[in-house]
This record gives C-alpha cells, sequence and structure tokens, in this order.
C-alpha cells in the first residue's frame, strides 16, 4: 500500500519536477551564455587600459625624440633634458636612456654608466630598423634588474638614423594596477606578450608571472578575433574564460576568467532550494497521502476482510456496520453485510427444508418399508409350501429395501456408491478387504440408478454364494468401479472359486441384469465367464441426457 501511494505521489509530482529541470537546463543556458559575454568584456575592458598605457608610453617617446638635445649626440644636455622629462612622470616607467646608432648608451634619467651596450637587445635591433615604436615582450632590465615590458624608437637627424630612446613599462608597476581592479571572487586575469610569457596575474602572482603560458591555449595569444570557452586554469580552477588576442595596437594578450562554481552558485543555491522544496512537498504528499489512505482506505478495507473472515470462521452475526453514504467504501460495506444478511436468509431457509426433507424422507422410509412388510405377508401367503422361490423373491425384495433405505439416507444429493455396495454385500459376505473387497472413487447416485444397482448387485452376489467365488474358501471378489466423462464403469470380478458356466438359457436373474438400468442412461454389460471366475463389467451414463 505505501509503495504504491508512493509511486502515486511520484507520478502526480512528475509534471512539476519537468517543469524544475525544464527551468534549470534553461536558466542554466542562459547564465552560461551571460557569464561568457561577461568574461569577453572584463578582458576587453583590461585590454583597452593597457592599450591607453601603451599609447602614452608611444605618445611619451615620440615627445621626447622631438627635442633637440636629445638627437644633438651631446651627452650632457641629453641627460638634463631625460632628467626633466623624467622628474615629470609617475612611476610607472623605469629609466628612459638614448642609443647611439651602435646601441651603446649615450644619456640617461637615472645616470647609468656611459657606454653600456645594448646592441644584444632584440628590441634595440628592431627599433633601429623600423619607423614605429617597438613594445618588446616581458625583459629583466641590465642595470636596475626589473621586471620591464621595454618601448623602444629610432632618433633620427636630417633624415639619418643617429640612434634609438628607450623606456620600460614596470611590471611591478602594472601588476599594482591589475590588483587595483576588482574581480570576482574566484576570477582570473592574466596578461602575457607574443611569446605567451605572463608578465601580469591575479591571483597568485609570484607563482605565474615570468612563466609561459601552456601549449594548449597558446593559440588564443594569436586567435583571429576575441572569445571565450571554459578551460582548467593553471591553478585548477574550472573558469569562464574571455580572452583578447594581440593585435597591431595592443601586443599583450589578455585574459579574464570567471570561475564556473561561483558564477552558477547563485543558481545552484535556487536549484538546491528549489529541490529541497520538491522533495519537501513530495514527503508531505506522501504522508498526507499516506494517511488519507490508510484513514480511508486501507482501515475501511481491512475492517471489511476481517468482517469476512469472522463470517467465514462461524461467527454469522458478524457485519462491517458500514454507511452507504460513507463513500464508495461505505457503499461497498453495506452491499456486504445485506448479502450476508441474504446469505444467513437463505441458510435459515435451508436449514428448515433440509428438516422438512428429513422428516419426509423418514416418513417415506416408514411407509415404503410397510407397504413391503405388506408384499412380503403377501408373498408368504401366496408361495406357501413353495420355500425355495419364496426365499428367492424375499432376498431380492430385501435388496431394494436396501436400495431405498440408502437413498434415504442422511445425504439428500443422492446414494453413495461405496455405501450402496456395503448396504447390498453386508447380508451374503463381510466386506473384509481379503476376500471381498470394494474401491473407487466417491461417487452419488440418484434414486433411478440407485435401486436399480441395488438389484443388480444383489443378483450377482446372489449367484456369487451358490455358484461363484463366494462358495468356496479359496475364492475371492473384487468391485471397482471409476467415473470418466460422466460415465460410471463398475467392474465385478471374480476369482478361486468352482468353473462357471453361461447358461444357455437367460433366467430371471440374467434379464433383471440386462433390464435393470434405464435405457435413457445408455448402460452396456459385458459378462465373461472365465475358467477363474465371472468377469462382469457395467457402464452407464450418471445422468440422462434429459436432465443435464
Amino acid at each position: 500500500m505505501k509503495i504504491r501511494l508512493a509511486v502515486m505521489t511520484l507520478i502526480a509530482l512528475l509534471p512539476a519536477l519537468a517543469m524544475l529541470a525544464y527551468n534549470e537546463l534553461k536558466l542554466r543556458n542562459e547564465r552560461q551564455a551571460e557569464i561568457h559575454q561577461q568574461a569577453i568584456r572584463s578582458s576587453q575592458q583590461f585590454s583597452m587600459e593597457i592599450e591607453t598605457i601603451l599609447e602614452g608610453l608611444r605618445g611619451l617617446l615620440i615627445a621626447t625624440a622631438a627635442i633637440p638635445a636629445i638627437t644633438d649626440g651631446n651627452p650632457a644636455a641629453c641627460g638634463q633634458t631625460l632628467n626633466a622629462v623624467s622628474a615629470r612622470l609617475d612611476d610607472y616607467v623605469g629609466n628612459i636612456f638614448v642609443l647611439d646608432r651602435n646601441g651603446r648608451l649615450l644619456c640617461d634619467s637615472l645616470n647609468w654608466p656611459t657606454g653600456t651596450d645594448f646592441s644584444d637587445r632584440e628590441y634595440v635591433r628592431r627599433a633601429l630598423v623600423s619607423d614605429d615604436v617597438v613594445i618588446a615582450g616581458y625583459t629583466i632590465a641590465r642595470v636596475s634588474n626589473r621586471a620591464v615590458l621595454p618601448v623602444a624608437l629610432r632618433l633620427k637627424r636630417n633624415g639619418e638614423t643617429v640612434g634609438v630612446i628607450a623606456t620600460g613599462l614596470r611590471l611591478d608597476w602594472l601588476q599594482a594596477r591589475v590588483f587595483q581592479r576588482d574581480i570576482v571572487a574566484g576570477g582570473s586575469v592574466t596578461i602575457s606578450d607574443r611569446n605567451g610569457v605572463i608578465v601580469a596575474r591575479n591571483p597568485d602572482p609570484q607563482s605565474f608571472v615570468g612563466t609561459t603560458i601552456p601549449q594548449a591555449y597558446r593559440h588564443l595569444i594569436t586567435a583571429s578575433a576575441p572569445g571565450s570557452l571554459e578551460v582548467v586554469s593553471q591553478d585548477g580552477t574550472t573558469r569562464i574564460l574571455g580572452y583578447q588576442p594581440v593585435s597591431d595596437k595592443n601586443p599583450l594578450y589578455v585574459s579574464a576568467g570567471i570561475a564556473r562554481n561561483e558564477a552558477f552558485a547563485q543558481l545552484n543555491t535556487a536549484a538546491l532550494t528549489g529541490i529541497l522544496f520538491i522533495l519537501s512537498g513530495c514527503l508531505i504528499a506522501f504522508v498526507a497521502a499516506n494517511y488519507v489512505g490508510q484513514r480511508f482506505i486501507l482501515e475501511p478495507v481491512q475492517h471489511i476482510v476481517r468482517t469476512v473472515t469472522r463470517w467465514r470462521d462461524g461467527d454469522l452475526a458478524a457485519r462491517t456496520g458500514m454507511r452507504a453514504d460513507r463513500g464508495e467504501l461505505g457503499l461497498v460495506g453495506t452491499s456486504i453485510d445485506g448479502l450476508l444478511d441474504e446469505i444467513d436468509r437463505q441458510r435459515r431457509l435451508s436449514a428448515q427444508a433440509e428438516e422438512k426433507r428429513r422428516l419426509m424422507a423418514r416418513e417415506l422410509s416408514h411407509r415404503v418399508k410397510n407397504t413391503l412388510s405388506v408384499i412380503q405377508a403377501i408373498v408368504r401367503q401366496t408361495f406357501r409350501g413353495q420355500n425355495e422361490q419364496m426365499a428367492s423373491f424375499q432376498k431380492r425384495l430385501q435388496a431394494l429395501a436396501g436400495g431405498y433405505d440408502v437413498l434415504l439416507s442422511e445425504d439428500e444429493q443422492g446414494a453413495s456408491l461405496h455405501e450402496l455396495i456395503e448396504h447390498v454385500m453386508r447380508p451374503l459376505h463381510d466386506i473384509d478387504g481379503e476376500t471381498v473387497r470394494v474401491d473407487g472413487p466417491h461417487c452419488l447416485l440418484g434414486a433411478e440408478l440407485a435401486v436399480a444397482l441395488s438389484l443388480i448387485l444383489h443378483e450377482l452376489g446372489t449367484n456369487a454364494l451358490k455358484y461363484g467365488s463366494l462358495s468356496s474358501p479359496e475364492g475371492r471378489l473384487s468391485i471397482t468401479w471409476l467415473t470418466a466423462e460422466e460415465r460410471l464403469t463398475l467392474t465385478w470380478m471374480e476369482r478361486g472359486g468352482p468353473a462357471v458356466q453361461q447358461s444357455e438359457r437367460e433366467g430371471f436373474g440374467s434379464k433383471l441384469i440386462r433390464l435393470a438400468i434405464p435405457a435413457s442412461h445408455d448402460p452396456q454389460i459385458d459378462a465373461d465367464f472365465r475358467r477363474e471366475g465371472l468377469h462382469f463389467t457395467l457402464s452407464f451414463r450418471l445422468s440422462a441426457p434429459g436432465n443435464i
């Protein structure tokens, strides 16, 4: 019962669960798209800020290069000019210095040793042959030993290259600037040069700055357009990553990551809350359904079952006492009470009828016996002096009376074949199971067949006692029967007696045996006078065709 109620409760809640699942899937897809767009916008904001910083450095170098003292080749005047320019700048740049066409230091704003060779630096070689500002990658400064992002510009005088002016964006300043920008919990910002070397990161810069981006994600640095994807970052966090590849305006790669767990935390909490509400609803619905089922279904059904069980066990006064106006089960209980009342009434009527039948049967038996006694008295007067004929007739009359005794016994359904055989054979010989054996299934015979069969059995028994197996101490008699397809087959088999022969003339007994069973029962008789004794078979329908 509880399992069925639970299944019914779940089935009733299936639409709500399906709606919850649909809404959850829809919200997650929408949130997924929103996070991807948010990550792209965040990376774009950082990229634009870095682009602005680098554009400022370009402007600084171009403006400083236009000062005559920078290109005149006078180290003292050049140094004073650079010191004046540096004094007006914030600390986001390091040293500003000028190199000759051979890459050696000519002057600078921090008084580095003149003649220091920078010709091995790639950005110096590129700047000497480029008309644009050159921005190099992650570099450790030769003199200050700081991590910087070198920016260099070719110097010309009268159209001729005379050297290079250069400075460096301090990466510690850039890292501090990145820290100043708020990121969502669990988020990340990564900035790298064209070679994939990380120049700034939040969080945990000390573990990542100076290292390279894993090879699996290097293709994002030079991607054709900004984009987003879901990745597992180097710190093991799953993030939605928005990225800005390097471009002509911004030679730095920027990515902004949003932690997936944090991004979906609110949605997960809402989903968990919804699931808890659904489960609570399921539990409440199940408890309510269980109570209702127990109170209004199971208890009435159990009450009905207990009532029927009590009535079946003999408590004939047992009733449900339920009312028809108390629902469908009340109507069922009322109907059962009505049925039990009707059965009780029919039982009383049947008992009265049975008592009346028994009384009539006793009266009929008394009258039949009186009639047979009168017939016996008439026979004695008629056959006076003919003792043998009188004795034979009286025995047949007694067999007929025996048939009526069995028929009018306690069993109202008919005469028991086994009892009928015992009643007929008892005056002739005891049924001891050795000399006389009787065996067969329980079978009830109607009045017509019981009387007829009692006469046949008496005739066969009398002949066996006079001439057959019962006339000899070694003789044996077996009476068996079986029923199949509404027919009864009775077998009378003698053995161990004197040899018997079939009479050439049909006597009264033989005719009685042949004609006793009415033709409507389709009797079939086979008498085989064997050397060891008579083998007699009688078969007939148990009910006449008109009575089926």
